[in-house]
């Protein structure tokens, strides 16, 4: 498998490769990639829990154990537990997000997929992004695997993120193209 530089040499890719290594060696990457979508969806979800992980404040064993109980509740498993434990010991539970998007990103290659992150204003059905990966797909040649962000702020149409490149079409940028046309 190949890993990219950029996930080496950040702290977060260290301990998602880490992270990837085991699970592939233990034959248990559906189950940590599950788990970290789980954990994933509770820090999007709980104002208690990011500030748990993004608070200076809660010393290292307190932490621990926060974030022991956590994965006992969100049904984690072991070695997405144990991986979250050095992390609060280590004074790393800021790292999680990274860790994750780094974790995902080393999933995908191993399957041979290209992520896409996806900005939409509104969040996209099962059918909308079933017919996006397939237009993806057609258009790069490979499998897909789609990260869902939802900003209203783009008022419409999507934001597609593959690698470098990028394709804005969203009317957030069309009506600031219009108004810079307009501007002369």
């Amino acid at each position: 498998m190949e890993n990219s530089s950029g996930i080496q040499a950040s702290l977060a890719g260290r301990y998602a490769l880490a992270l990837f290594q085991l699970a592939r060696d233990g034959k248990a990457l559906d189950s940590v990639a599950a788990s970290l979508a789980t954990l994933k969806a509770a820090l999007a979800e709980s104002a208690d829990l990011r500030t748990l992980t993004q608070s200076p404040l809660v010393g290292r064993d307190a932490a621990a154990r926060a974030i022991e109980a956590v994965a006992g509740t969100l049904g984690l498993d072991s070695l997405t537990s144990r991986t979250l434990g050095v992390l609060a010991q280590n004074r790393r539970l800021a790292q999680i997000p990274a860790v994750i998007r780094a974790f995902d990103t080393l999933l995908s290659a191993h399957k041979g997929e290209t992520r896409a992150e996806i900005t939409s204003a509104f969040p996209l059905t099962r059918t909308q992004q079933t017919a996006l990966a397939r237009q993806l797909k057609a258009r790069i040649g490979r499998d897909m695997a789609l990260d869902l962000a939802v900003d209203p702020a783009i008022m419409g149409g999507l934001i597609v993120k593959m690698g470098s490149q990028m394709i804005d079409s969203s009317i957030r940028t069309r009506l600031n193209k219009l108004a810079h046309a307009m501007k002369g």
